[in-house]
């Protein structure tokens, strides 16, 4: 609260207790029922753990519900019940137990809806930000009814407060509870009340080598797919129908890494220019799923259907990764509205800058959450843990994950979240995929997580764009990029599938329209196509954008043949994005968060096009080839040395001109790479203990826009060879084999790969 002197036009700080801005005479509220009203249940001592509300069998066998809630520094907690017709009724919890209010509610059942009121001291500039005219989510809510919509009553500060640089000074009284989604208490076991048992046996426990990701949107993946039934599609149940998963056995993929699905909000300056946040990006409730996903209801209903989806998934041997964001929340900068953790304890979850009115902003989000905090590091490995145990889930992706790595300050890769996670007996044994960046000064980290983690490698997207786009100076760092990334990862006991490789992610140009833009075309987002990064490394082929020239389109379909098949030719874990096989396209769109429509959905008809369906074809070839091939999907770094009494290599590189590539070579210009890899010679073994032996493969990689004549290396490497992909081809349709003989000179097509199956004798 502020208090302005007419007279001098000062602004100073007054008591901390006294309201600033009262509710205006009239206002509409919703019925409170308090203290000795005729429906205030009893509250019982209950018990500080497990935080959340809780349903289980009180004293003497009494159903109800548990409530438990941290909140450092508040004077006093209320937990508001919610009748059907939105009215509220307050209890308030008592006890208090090393910062934990808590207490038992006999009778209340799952499907109740609620909320909490948390009281204590209004005091920006010190960080302290209670208000208990607003309703708060559980940070523990297993289930969210109702959706954010934003108005002025659910921001803590007077949101439209004349003098903006005081606005979040000064205090809101208004009731937010009619406006804001509430909690639903849930059967720990889901909506039946059964206990789920995700059994090591009942998970497809795919290895890290092993792994094809394939990268989608909830909502979009179905939204237009014609298999799924309508009220169906763009829901959990909708990605479990028959339909979806049919497409996703079919291409081959063994994990789907799905973008957020924890409850989250839309950001206000979206709702104002009538669009959501689509991508998800926006965490509020880091343990309930999507309400919006949900075929089947929101008064727990999503809960079930979230784990039927993974019961699916697992069946059809794919694995459920998700994409979570537990580094800031959707209540923003201090402008933002108070929804959750800002009115429990503002201190106590987020970084607060060196002015406590303000937030250490590593995010671009406008907060970060205080990761140091024991209670905020609870909060995170409880949510973690919840949806491995309870959900079914096998593995995170972890949003800027740099900033969860951070310590006081700086970025340290023995900060107190990642030992958490080296030591915890649950999330140790699941995937665990870092975002090795974020916004902060030294945030960038790739090849510096610890080992158990994998990275998104964008060293690898960069190296393969530039390259087929004709960029790189010399080949040098593709090597490095097809081989696994041994410059980044070969240390720690770390192993080649520590890289994910990827050329595109949900965040810009999907692979069409990599190919078909170079400069983004943002507008529909609202924002003067300021948004979205200008660092594409995209080539349009000759057009901006769709064109009617065949030429040009034949080659953009070339160079999509191309990116795919180096991508899953590369030693690491490929991720693919859901679309990219079938030539998705977002207009050149490269920062579709907020485009919930035809921009950011799967459009399935592409599959009816002979072009689209053969780049489809390719994809699942390609896959099946890498699946059946151990050579392609090693389990620890080529070393370049010669293993067996006939001297060859387990990996060698060739130039253009066929011979071994010296030292000088890999600092020449060039736009052709030939790599040899050999199944003679993995260092690994089989279950029963037997040497893994392989065929033997070269790829070659030309991006010159010319054909070349590329001598093919003789013994001891080969006696013949066999053309398994040509990528110059439009259709992959296995045709008769050709056949070349060693140390003879094949054309290899402008801009083109072709991968060799050796035959020695």
């Amino acid at each position: 609260m502020t208090e302005t002197h007419a007279a001098t036009g000062r602004t100073e700080r007054p008591s901390s207790t006294r309201p600033a801005a009262p509710a205006p005479a009239g206002e509409a509220r919703r019925t409170v029922v308090r203290g000795d009203g005729s429906t205030r249940r009893p509250v019982w001592p209950g018990s500080p753990q497990p935080l959340g509300a809780r349903y289980h069998l009180g004293p003497d066998g009494v159903p109800g519900t548990n409530f438990a809630l941290w909140a450092g520094g508040a004077e006093g907690v209320e937990v508001c019940l919610f009748d059907d017709a939105g009215d509220e009724t307050r209890h308030p919890l008592t006890e208090l137990t090393h910062e934990i209010w808590h207490g038992f509610l006999p009778g209340v059942r799952p499907g109740q809806r609620y909320g909490y009121r948390v009281h204590g001291r209004w005091d920006p500039w010190s960080g302290a930000r209670w208000n208990p005219a607003k309703l708060l989510l559980d940070p523990y809510a297993r289930a969210v009814d109702g959706d954010f919509t934003l108005p002025a009553e659910v921001y803590g500060h007077v949101r439209d407060w004349p003098e903006q640089h005081l606005a979040d000074t000064v205090r809101d009284n208004r009731d937010s509870a009619p406006h804001v989604p509430k909690g639903v208490v849930v059967h720990s076991g889901g909506t039946s009340g059964a206990d789920d048992e995700w059994l090591d046996d009942r998970r497809p426990k795919t290895p890290w080598a092993d792994t094809v990701l394939y990268e989608l949107h909830v909502r979009g993946f179905t939204k237009r797919h014609p298999g799924v039934p309508e009220q169906l599609r763009g829901t959990y149940a909708g990605l479990a129908h028959p339909a979806a998963i049919e497409h996703l056995t079919r291409l081959g993929v063994t994990a789907v890494e799905l973008l957020p699905v924890h409850q989250f909000a839309h950001e206000d300056h979206l709702l104002r220019r009538g669009l959501r946040n689509y991508w998800g990006y926006n965490s509020i409730g880091y343990f309930a799923p999507h309400g919006a996903y949900a075929a089947y209801g929101t008064r727990g209903q999503q809960v079930g259907e979230f784990k039927e989806m993974v019961r699916r998934l697992h069946e059809a041997g794919i694995e459920v990764i998700l994409d979570v964001v537990y580094n800031h929340t959707a209540e923003a900068s201090e402008l933002g509205p108070m929804l959750s953790l800002r009115g429990i304890d503002n201190r106590g979850y987020y970084r607060l800058a060196d002015d406590p009115r303000r937030y250490a902003d590593y995010t671009g989000c406008g907060n970060t959450l205080h990761v140091v905090q024991p209670q905020v590091l609870r909060l995170i490995t409880d949510s973690l843990r919840y949806w491995v145990q309870e959900m079914g889930v096998d593995g995170f992706r972890f949003d800027l994950a740099a900033a969860l790595a951070r310590s006081m300050h700086d970025v340290d890769m023995l900060s107190p979240f990642l030992a958490v996670i080296a030591q915890d007996p649950v999330l140790r044994r699941v995937k665990l995929i870092a975002e090795p960046w974020d916004v902060g000064s030294g945030g960038y980290q790739v090849g510096a997580f610890p080992p158990l983690w994998t990275e998104w490698n964008d060293r690898y997207r960069d190296a393969v764009r530039d390259f087929w786009r004709g960029a790189l100076p010399d080949v040098r760092d593709l090597g490095y990029r097809l081989s696994g990334s041994s410059d980044l990862y070969a240390w720690g006991g770390r192993r080649p599938y520590a890289s994910v490789n990827f050329v595109t992610a949900h965040d810009g140009f999907t692979l069409r329209d990599l190919v078909s833009y170079e400069r983004k075309h943002n507008e529909a987002n609202g924002e003067d196509n300021r948004d979205g990064t200008n660092d594409n490394r995209s080539w349009n082929c000759g057009a901006e954008g769709r064109t009617n020239n065949e030429e040009v389109n034949a080659l953009r379909r070339r160079q999509l043949r191309n990116m795919l098949t180096t991508l899953l030719l590369s030693t690491g874990v490929p991720m693919l994005v859901a679309g990219d096989e079938m030539g998705r396209t977002q207009g050149g769109n490269n920062n579709a968060y907020c485009q919930d429509n035809n921009i950011g959905w799967l459009d399935w008809s592409l599959l009816k096009e002979p072009a689209w369906r053969n780049l489809f074809d390719l994809t699942t070839r390609l896959i099946a080839l890498r699946r059946a091939h151990p050579v392609l999907r090693r389990k620890a770094f080529f070393s370049g040395r010669a293993h067996g009494p006939e001297g060859l290599r387990d990996l060698a590189w060739f130039a253009a001109d066929g011979s071994e590539m010296t030292e000088a070579d890999w600092f020449a210009p060039s736009t052709t790479l030939g790599m040899y890899l050999s199944g003679r010679d993995i260092p690994q073994r089989d279950a029963r203990g037997e040497p893994v032996v392989d065929e033997s493969f070269l790829v070659v990689l030309h991006a010159g826009h010319q054909p070349l004549d590329f001598p093919l290396p003789g013994p001891p490497w080969a006696d013949a060879y066999e053309l398994v992909v040509d990528t110059s081809r439009e259709s992959q349709a296995r045709a008769p084999a050709t056949r070349a003989t060693a140390g003879s000179a094949v054309s290899v097509p402008p801009r083109s790969v072709h991968l060799w199956r050796v035959d020695v004798s």
